[in-house]
């Protein structure tokens, strides 16, 4: 809605980002509350503003603006209101009396066009004059900056980002070049920059719009995994999908960028591959960090593997197969190890015999693992110590970076990485850069899970490079062996059906014909776990985020069967999504600043902080009133979130697959009816198999089991870590 009306009181204002309350008085005379980025206006001027009415608890109805223009005040009244404000520098109310008398209805006029009439007034003289007239100059800008801005479709609070960065000129610089801002100002991507050039008078074919959108084809491809993509590809896509012109057009600019340095280039195996200069260093210096790692371990103190080995085997009451042998000899002996198999073949067990002899070697190692939960499950299943890499290298929120690199390098012997398969390669990089000279890497994980979120292929290209040695485990020992869901993975990342009956406990099927019926089926088998208050084991996996089965109906419909509203549980509405006290929920993205303490019996054991992504709890407390939510996560920790950081936080009962990577739940839930192909592949279903320790249920359809078998069309990741380690082993040699 348009509102009109004169500025009567500043009752608040952010002078960084222009966040101002104020009363407005419409020509009813009735006073209204108008809250909003508001730079630049001041008491006396009439605002139209335009936004959307709201109810604040405290202070009643409120207009949110969400767009505002100026008009300056035309009546002698008006005018006097205006300068009695104090807004201008150098006039106060009796001077602002005597400018009016003087000049009347024209005394703006007057400073902005002739301002060495007002020398004409007792008590201006020349240094408040340049007072006055900067001041007026200054606050006049600030007007025409936001009303620059509208024109060019920015909202204020974006207008005050550009304005704190770019200056008086900022408007010119927008209208310059919009699309600078991709680069220059955070949340600001192609399709935003693409309406303002639109607003601004670009052409389609102008070359910053080409270039521009060329570099957003290959940032959107680096948010789906990969780190280049095919020149063709790239020409196709940024030609079709991202500008809407031809593609000889989009050829030639690319063309120029790579030979401008703009962009990289490399070819592998005769195909042209182009990159965003970031990627194209991260993967080529990935690779010459982990040659030289190689090369700069010393050999271990002479002492007898064999004979430490079997004595380990005999400590455990485990006997070596012969690949986990030959790992647990190679780790001592290489400087960088990778050991990947499935569930079930014994990499926990590697992993107690290698920190056994690095203990009996007198030599310091560090655990670690991508996410929170992984690094738990080391802890767990070894009884050390294991960290999730951003704390091992010390992530330091203030630079944004982390505080271990190649100045500060990690202190200790040999680092042992856990779920290598979620390593993106920026994470890799700068684990790479953290390991000082001498120290032993060992990677660990399954090559044929999903692959990391963020951009890379690092676990495969690192497996396919051959540059280093690489232990596979395939066989399945007899103690996992009798677990239906370990054989049953196997079965599946084989390409074999899984054995679909009742018969073990651990992997149990139900038919359901359709998605109603694989819906209730859910809501009834988390109600009967609700019922024996084992409600926290259970957790409902589903490769896609919309439809009937997907994750959002499923947190919606499980969140009413096990925790309904109730006169006794607090709540909040974000955006789409009701938080309950007592619902399941889970981090979404790292917050390295949010503050935790973890408590037994009431007594502060300790604190810290940092919050991962992937992190799931449940929420214990709503205070509505100091508008702040807790959250106790599974392993005990505890953080309040305020209601602006809920944004952080999605409802638990269900997750994507995706997301359960690196997690290992008691009970996972698989409703699988029917889906789209690029998600209901033989990868996503092992994946989610192997997410749970002691039982799975599938509910679905054998038909829908036996599609995502057969389905190994997963979207192709185009990487080029693995060419440049078999470039580089080439060089050394």
């Amino acid at each position: 809605m348009e509102l009109s009306g004169t500025v009567t009181n500043i009752k608040y204002r952010n002078d960084d980002n222009g966040w101002t309350v104020l009363t407005l008085e419409n020509k009813e005379g009735e006073q209204v509350i108008a809250v909003g980025a508001m730079p630049g206006v001041n008491v006396g001027e009439t605002v139209v503003c335009n936004g959307s009415w709201s109810e604040h608890p405290l202070y009643g109805p409120q207009l949110k603006v969400s767009s505002f223009r100026i008009e300056l005040p035309t009546s002698v009244d008006q005018v006097m209101a205006y300068l009695s404000s104090g807004f201008i520098k150098g006039i106060g109310r009796s001077t602002a009396r005597l400018l009016v008398d003087r000049f009347g209805a024209e005394t703006l006029d007057i400073i902005r066009d002739s301002p060495k009439e007002l020398l004409k007034i007792s008590g201006i003289g020349p240094k408040k004059l340049k007072t006055i007239t900067e001041s007026y100059r200054e606050k006049i800008g600030m007007q025409n900056i936001v009303m620059g801005m509208q024109q060019l479709g920015l909202s204020l609070n974006m207008t005050m980002r550009i304005y704190k960065l770019y200056g008086e000129n900022c408007v010119e610089i927008v209208r310059r070049n919009p699309y600078k801002l991709i680069d220059d100002i955070e949340n600001i991507g192609f399709k935003t920059a693409d309406k303002i050039a639109a607003e601004a008078g670009f052409e389609r074919e102008s070359t910053f719009r080409i270039c521009a959108g060329i570099k957003y084809a290959l940032s959107f491809a680096a948010s789906e995994g990969n780190t280049c993509l095919p020149l063709d590809t790239l020409v196709m896509f940024a030609a079709n999908n991202v500008l809407g012109i031809d593609h000889e057009t989009v050829s030639a600019v690319t063309e120029n960028m790579i030979l401008n340095n703009e962009l990289a280039r490399k070819q592998i195996d005769g195909t042209e591959y182009v990159f965003l200069k970031s990627m194209h260093f991260l993967e080529l210096d990935s690779a010459v960090l982990l040659s030289g790692i190689i090369d700069s371990v010393a050999p271990m103190p002479l002492f007898d593997i064999d004979d430490a080995i079997s004595k380990l085997e005999k400590k455990f009451g485990a006997k070596l197969a012969s690949a986990q042998r030959d790992a647990v000899k190679t780790s001592m002996t290489e400087g960088v190890l990778v050991v990947t198999g499935g569930p079930g073949t014994g990499k926990t067990t590697i992993l107690r015999f290698i920190i056994d002899l690095l203990e009996s070697q007198a030599m310091e190692y560090e655990l670690a693992a991508p996410t929170g939960r992984a690094a738990k499950r080391i802890t767990d299943t070894t009884g050390r110590e294991a960290r999730t890499i951003h704390r091992l290298l010390e992530y330091n929120a203030q630079t944004e970076k982390f505080n271990h690199d190649e100045d500060y390098p990690l202190e200790t012997d040999a680092i042992i990485v856990d779920e290598m398969s979620m390593v993106d390669i920026p994470l890799f990089h700068s684990l790479l850069k953290a390991i000082s000279p001498g120290t032993r890497l060992i990677m660990v994980g399954d090559v044929d899970q999903l692959p990391s979120v963020g951009p890379g292929n690092v676990l495969k290209d690192v497996v396919s490079s051959n540059v280093i040695p690489v232990i596979r485990l395939n066989e399945i020992f007899r103690q996992a062996g009798r677990s239906r869901i370990v054989t049953n993975a196997h079965l599946v990342n084989g390409g074999r059906m899984p054995v679909l009956d009742r018969e073990e406990d651990d992997f149990q099927f139900y038919d359901c014909p359709t998605v109603d019926v694989a819906l209730n089926s859910v809501l009834n088998l988390a109600g009967d776990y609700a019922f024996l208050g084992k409600s926290n084991e259970l957790q409902v996996l589903s490769p896609m985020k919309s439809n009937l089965l997907g994750v959002f109906n499923l947190n919606a419909r499980l969140q009413q069967e096990l925790n309904p509203p109730s006169v006794r549980k607090h709540e909040v509405s974000f955006s789409d999504t009701v938080f309950r006290e007592g619902d399941r929920v889970m981090q979404i993205r790292n917050n390295y600043d949010l503050e935790w303490t973890k408590s037994t019996k009431g007594k502060l054991d300790s604190e810290g902080t940092g919050v991962f992504n992937g992190d799931i709890g449940t929420v214990l407390k709503i205070d509505n009133t100091n508008k702040f939510l807790t959250v106790l996560f599974d392993d005990e920790r505890q953080a309040d979130y305020n209601f602006t950081q809920l944004e952080e936080l999605e409802l638990a009962y269900c997750i994507s697959v995706h997301k359960s990577q690196g997690s290992e739940f008691p009970c996972v839930v698989l409703p699988l009816v029917s889906g789209p192909n690029m998600l209901f592949n033989r990868n996503i279903l092992y994946t989610a198999i192997t997410r749970a320790r002691d039982r799975v249920f599938i509910l679905g359809t054998a038909d829908c089991v036996e599609r995502m078998i057969r389905n190994t069309n997963v979207r192709k990741r185009y990487s080029a870590l693995c060419a440049f380690l078999t470039e580089r082993k080439e060089i050394d040699a």
